[in-house]
């Protein structure tokens, strides 16, 4: 049987009251994708096997820490798992002496409707293909200077994951992809 969680009651780093209920009383806890924030349903289990679904506004996007009381009464903790990203990062010369390119590039990101945000000389790009199929279509512009590295990003802002990706990026702020659109809003 599924446990129907659609009561949303707050966040445990908002409401210490709230964070303190979820160290008394037994709670769900479960572990969503950075895409599942978005979802208006959602249908998860927990590690012990419990199905869970989650029903919410599509504008209200799920962040760590939030916390549902499903209809049975029980409590339902989110989680969101780490995100790997594909980070461009380009020398300072590159940047002066190659502009057309640098512009080039992000033009084809974006026909490619891959999310981006840019952030200290860097950009950083949502997985949303297949990584070799990125790397190559990055790879032929044959930038001098370009350097591709993957981090991974904890859903809690200014927190670091202490999941870093093998190559030992330590994971900084939290970048938020949901905002991304394809249509200028009005």
């Amino acid at each position: 049987m599924t446990e129907v969680a659609n009561q949303y009651l707050g966040n445990i780093q908002e409401n210490a009251e709230l964070s303190q209920r979820l160290t008394r009383e037994t709670c769900l806890k479960v572990y969503l994708s950075q895409s599942d924030r978005v979802e208006g349903r959602i249908h998860v289990h927990t590690n012990s096997g419990v199905a869970v679904g989650i029903i919410k506004s599509r504008d209200f996007f799920l962040q760590e820490g939030n916390v549902f009381q499903t209809e049975s009464g029980k409590l339902v903790s989110i989680h969101l798992q780490p995100e790997k990203l594909m980070v461009l990062s380009f020398s300072s010369s590159t940047a002066d002496t190659l502009p057309a390119k640098l512009i080039h590039l992000g033009h084809v990101l974006g026909n490619h409707h891959w999310p981006i945000i840019v952030r200290k000389n860097k950009i950083y790009l949502q997985l949303t293909a297949d990584t070799a199929v990125m790397e190559a279509t990055i790879e032929d512009f044959q930038i001098p200077g370009l350097r591709i590295d993957y981090e991974s990003r904890s859903a809690l802002k200014d927190t670091p994951s202490d999941k870093a990706m093998p190559l030992g990026l330590s994971p900084i702020e939290h970048l938020d992809f949901s905002d991304h659109t394809h249509h200028p809003q009005s």
